[in-house]
């Protein structure tokens, strides 16, 4: 047997659902203008699945800056890796405005969140040291994990009684090997919606003296006074020692950073191969992140708009019996009991009879007989999308209660 064969008889847990699934529930093609309505095979729908948090993606402001950057630079420049040819003056610019904006030393602006964070990961450990994370952390998490040769394990979600007891294994192990533990967890997990517990587990370092990495994708922008993120929001950033944020979220862009101190961030730039072997940044993405930035700090209106919304939703929901489960961020599951068979039916029913495109979140993800409805609000959402949602959610409560979604 060869590769091809292989793969030919093997499409994967979420593969093996792409005969009937490809196009509508997986890969589907939302079109137009980004924002709370957008077109799906052609038919205006009330959008909930998209991370724009902040309303970035078609601010007018954003949308100058982008035209005015890739006039100005092309999409080609700079060409190369920062290292050898790719390194400008607004590369440099960034880092330093979003070191400050994130209370950190230094920072390192990344050409991709996802591979960032396997890089960054691959950079900080060798076989002598122990990786302690989070159950529920992302693939890019999990991915990095997977190229340590040494020694790693897992705590149960948010569950600081058994990260303590992952840690005095970890201890015992580094006092042999000579080694150090690095704790990785998100300040928001993108899944659920809940806050990682920072501030808790800030609180072992002393007694397990260990580095922190923290994954704030949905944070940044979001948490905090200032935006800043989940760990100004519990006020525990200066106990985050690699602090690492993307802008797929609330900066609606490419591209990610990791701040730390300015040592750190040095070794970070001759070690992360996946900056030293990979060309730099578009310029035109820097040049727009710049933008971003500055809304961000100068805007605060869009982060209580954000909130404002969330809100609405979130007690809406509540108030109506749903389940929402322990979110304290934007994010909004919605947890219904049914089969995956069901889910793809109310899925369908949400989308053709009811106008509204939500992500759904079903086994081999979530336990099998869970349905997660995962709502993203933003700040170009009105509370007239809230109020529709909700009773249009009310009324497929009632349709998968009354058995309408079996076959």
């Amino acid at each position: 047997m060869n590769i091809l064969d292989k793969i030919s008889t093997r499409l994967g847990p979420l593969g093996d659902h792409a005969h009937y699934a490809h196009g509508y529930y997986a890969y589907p093609r939302l079109e137009g203008e980004i924002g709370n309505m957008m077109l799906f095979n052609e038919k205006k729908k009330l959008v909930w699945s998209l991370n724009n948090y902040l309303g970035l993606a078609n601010h007018p402001e954003v949308r100058k800056a982008d035209a005015e950057g890739a006039q100005r630079y092309g999409l080609a420049y700079p060409m190369g890796a920062r290292m050898m040819s790719g390194n400008t003056r607004l590369h440099e610019e960034f880092e330093e405005k979003i070191a400050d904006y994130v209370q950190k030393e230094d920072a390192f602006l990344l050409n991709y969140g996802y591979q960032g964070m396997v890089s960054i990961i691959d950079s900080l450990v060798d076989r002598k040291d122990v990786i302690v994370y989070d159950a529920e952390s992302h693939a890019c998490i999990i991915d990095g994990m997977r190229m340590h040769l040494g020694k790693r394990f897992v705590f149960r979600h948010n569950d600081i009684t058994d990260c303590k007891k992952q840690l005095e294994r970890a201890k015992r192990i580094v006092k042999e090997t000579k080694g150090a533990i690095l704790v990785i967890t998100e300040g928001v997990f993108g899944m659920r919606g809940d806050q990682g517990k920072l501030k808790e587990i800030v609180a072992l370092k002393d007694q397990f003296n260990f580095s922190l990495l923290v994954d704030d994708a949905h944070g940044i922008g979001c948490l905090g006074q200032t935006g800043a993120g989940t760990g100004e929001e519990q006020g525990v950033q200066d106990g985050i020692d690699f602090y690492f944020g993307t802008f797929a979220k609330s900066f609606a862009g490419i591209g990610a950073f990791v701040a730390s101190t300015k040592e750190a961030i040095l070794f970070l730039k001759y070690n992360m191969r996946s900056q030293i072997f990979a060309k730099a940044l578009p310029m035109p993405m820097v040049f727009g992140a710049l933008k971003r930035l500055e809304l961000i700090r100068t805007k605060p209106e869009l982060r209580e708009k954000l909130w404002t919304i969330t809100h609405h939703l979130q007690n809406g929901l509540t108030a109506a019996g749903f389940n929402i489960g322990n979110t304290n961020s934007p994010v909004t599951p919605v947890y219904l009991n049914g089969t995956i068979e069901e889910a793809t039916v109310l899925v369908k029913d949400l989308r053709e009879n009811h106008q509204i495109f939500c992500s759904m979140v079903v086994y081999p993800v979530v336990p099998k007989g869970m349905i997660i409805l995962r709502l993203i609000p933003t700040a170009v959402h009105t509370l007239e999308d809230v109020e529709r949602t909700i009773a249009v959610f009310k009324n497929i409560r009632t349709n998968l209660n009354l058995g309408y979604y079996k076959h």
